[in-house]
């Protein structure tokens, strides 16, 4: 059911009964390739969008300033458009990885065994519930931590070096 998804160059050789024997490669299963393709759409978009009315929210006059004074279009972007226009990433940036966490707990929809998926499974055979409600909430309570505390850490970083 589905196509796998090789990411490598495969190779194709004949062993000595004159059938192909497919070596190398990475096997993605249609699943993971459903919802690693549905999430990367979704979570895309809004950070296209973040990005995009955070450059557009800067004034006109730096990206003038930079061509008067002969920048490339690289060294406008690189030097002076981008570190301005991180402080105003970085936060809404920091809420869409959050919420790129918690959908990928979606992928139960689609059967794709993740952490919740194989949690409800222990939890239904041998009637562990709160052991396995505490992995769950240990874990997304791990990423949501690692995530915000290393965006929180960047985004100081970035706002202490233009103050």
């Amino acid at each position: 059911m589905g196509v796998e998804l090789y990411t490598d160059v495969p190779s194709l050789e004949v062993n000595e009964y004159g059938t192909y024997i497919q070596s190398g490669g990475f096997l993605l299963s249609p699943e993971f390739a459903a919802i690693l393709f549905a999430l990367v759409l979704y979570t895309g978009t809004f950070i296209t969008e973040i990005v995009r009315g955070s450059i557009q929210s800067l004034p006109k006059g730096q990206t003038e300033a930079a061509q008067a004074l002969g920048f490339s279009s690289y060294q406008r972007i690189t030097l002076i458009i981008l570190p301005q226009a991180l402080r105003s990433i970085i936060p809404p940036l920091t809420n869409q990885y959050l919420n790129l966490t918690k959908n990928s707990s979606l992928s139960v929809a689609i059967a794709y065994p993740d952490v919740f998926m194989v949690s409800r499974t222990i939890m239904n055979n041998a009637g562990h519930a709160l052991p396995m409600l505490s992995l769950i909430l240990v874990t997304f309570l791990g990423l949501s931590l690692f995530i915000s505390l290393f965006m929180n850490f960047l985004n100081r970083r970035v706002t202490r070096i233009g103050a």
